[in-house]
Formats: C-alpha cells, structure tokens, sequence
C-alpha cells in the first residue's frame, strides 16, 4: 500500500477519476468546467492532468481558478505564477480576489467559505457545470479527525463527498480516494514546479497541528486509507438515515409555507431519535432560511432530544427558540415553526 501510494499517476490511470466530468462527446455544445488551482501539488496536478487527458478524447472547456485570499504577502504572486502555468499547458486562467476585511478567529474556515463562493460565483458566471478540486485522501482523513475532535455526528464523520450537488452545479473531487505523495510523487516525476504554501505547517491553525500527528495516528492504526473507509461508511449510513428523514418528513408535515411549518408530533413520538433531529433540523432550516444558526450538537440534541421530545410524551406545551427558529410545541402535539423574531418576548403563541 505505502508502494502504491507514492507511485506517479498516468493519464490511463487518471482517465476514470476525470472523466466523468471531463470527457464529451460535443465540446462545442458541453457547459464547462472550473479547475480550483491553489499551486499546490494536488492541485498542479489536477491541472496538468487535465490538460493532458484532452489527448485522449473530447474533452470540456476548461478554466483554471486561483484565489487570492490576501491572507499573506506574497499570496498575489503565487496566484500570477499560476496563471503562468495554466498558459503553458493551454489553460485559460482566472484569479479571484477576496476583498474585504478579514476576520481575526476562525479564519480558515471563513476562506474556505468564500473560496467556495468566489469559485461557485464564476462557474455561474460562465455557465459551468462543475467546479473541480485536488483534495486528496489525506486531506479527508484529517476532516474526519477534525470533526471527531469537535464531537461530531454521523454526517461529520462522513467527511468530504466526492461529488455533491450545489446550487445547480457540481462540485467534484476527482482525487479524494488518492494520497497526498502520489501527486507530489507524479509532479516530481513529470518536472511539474509547484508551490508549498507556508500555513500547512503553521502551528496556528488546527490542520496544521494535526499533521505534526500524523506520523503517531498512523502508527496506532489510523490511516488516511482506514479514515477514508469509515468516511465511506458514514457516508452509506447518512444516506440511509436522510432517506427516512424524507419519509417521515412528507408524512408528518401538516403544512408547509414561507416561514412556517407545521408538523403533527405524534408522528415523530414513534421515530428513532435520530430521525426526529433529522426531521427538526430540516424544519429549522426550512423557516430559518439564511439566518439559521449553527448550534452545537450537545446543545442541539439536548433540546431536541430531551425538551421537545419530553413536551411530546407528556403532551404539554412548549416553547423554544433553537438555530433561528421558533418552535411551539402545542398541547396535543403540534409543533409550529416560524422565523425567530428579533425580540422573542413580541412574538404571540402560535398554538
């Protein structure tokens, strides 16, 4: 295995991981697709794999995309550089800028929030259908480890999907089942120059201090290959458990209209617990919209779990405000959900 993970990728082995998004049959009629190129090696070697498997077959129109976070000096350099080598392989090149104020906490998870959007954002604006990224096995092992640490459910553990739908568009990651040296090892081997961004070892942030672990983990048993198979199987669990939640939400919601929906409580009295926070959190987002806010899950299943469900047992009353959300639970089981209101004393019972 350790053999096999630094071997260089080929095209012929590349072929059935791009394809999919790639390959055509009309390149003239086919919607394109955005490349999400940082300079790192995972991502040069998107790019350049790319370009390479048009030898082989029709391929989609192709645009390479940089985004500048403004982050660090040196970050619009970095950007311009790859622009220099998506020209060489025949790539056009875009950078994206986030302007703005930056935040002072929680700033990897902020950029990576906007870089999505920026990406998204010029795929609309093209008329794209996919936007494609170069994260690699270890770089799902890690989520996963990351969500772990923060006490995460089902859906966290399953980590990044390969290939998810948003807004319309797809977003793909054609290298998530690969480790990270088989694309530093297919750079080497091709000559292709890339660049080693210095907050990867930047004890400032978690991933960062994450790797410097890496090497024990991997000794005590935990894998990339190992964490990206419990990634899977979460994956297949979550799949199951929003299958029922689709059920039982079509079978005990009442009514459904802008900003309010009614579910009728008795159906979800019979329900596992999971599929009753399923149900709740898909409510909650229904008439929250925009403004629903995270909650922790110790937080969101104590509510959920032991208030709401308790209401619903005894059949009494509640009211409570969760995610930006209010919830009434009315005597007899009904459950109303509308928008929080600004000020929660202002708002009238709904039951």
């Amino acid at each position: 295995m350790a053999e096999s993970a630094a071997l260089p990728l080929t095209l012929p082995d590349a072929a059935p991981l791009l394809g999919p998004y790639l390959f055509q049959s009309d390149s003239k009629a086919a919607k394109g697709i955005v490349l999400a190129v940082s300079g790192g090696p995972d991502s040069v070697a998107l790019m350049r794999i790319a370009a390479g498997l048009r030898t082989l077959a029709p391929a989609r129109p192709m645009l390479v995309a940089t985004v500048d976070h403004g982050l660090r000096s040196g970050s619009r350099a970095e950007a311009e550089q790859v622009a220099v080598w998506a020209e060489a392989v025949g790539l056009p090149h875009r950078i994206l800028t986030w302007a703005g104020a930056k935040p002072k906490t929680r700033v990897q998870e902020v950029a990576r929030t906007m870089r999505y959007n920026l990406l998204f954002g010029l795929a609309r604006e093209i008329g794209a259908s996919s936007v494609l990224t170069g994260h690699t096995l270890d770089d799902q092992a890690e989520t996963v480890l990351m969500r772990l640490g923060r006490g995460t459910g089902v859906a966290g553990l399953a980590g990044m999907r390969p290939r998810r739908e948003r807004n319309g568009m797809t977003l793909a990651r054609p290298f998530l089942s690969l480790r990270k040296s088989r694309l530093v090892a297919t750079c080497q081997a091709e000559g292709w120059p890339f660049l080693d961004d210095p907050s990867n070892a930047d004890p400032r942030f978690a991933r960062a201090r994450l790797r410097r672990l890496t090497p024990l983990m991997e000794r005590a048993g935990l894998t990339p290959e190992r964490l990206g198979l419990l990634a899977a199987r979460a994956r297949r669990a979550e799949d199951a458990l929003e299958a029922r939640i689709a059920t039982v939400m079509t079978a005990a919601c009442v009514t459904a209209g802008e900003g309010r929906i009614e579910i009728d409580g008795t159906v979800l009295r019979s329900e596992p617990d999971a599929i009753v926070l399923g149900v709740v959190t898909r409510a909650i987002v229904g008439v929250a919209g925009a403004l629903t806010r995270p909650v922790r899950l110790e937080r969101f299943e104590a509510r959920i779990l032991g208030d709401l469900r308790a209401a619903l047992d005894r059949g009494g009353a509640l009211r409570m405000t969760l995610g930006g959300a209010l919830i009434d639970v009315c005597p007899g089981g009904r459950l109303v959900l509308t928008p929080e209101p600004p000020r929660r004393r202002s708002a009238d019972r709904e039951c």
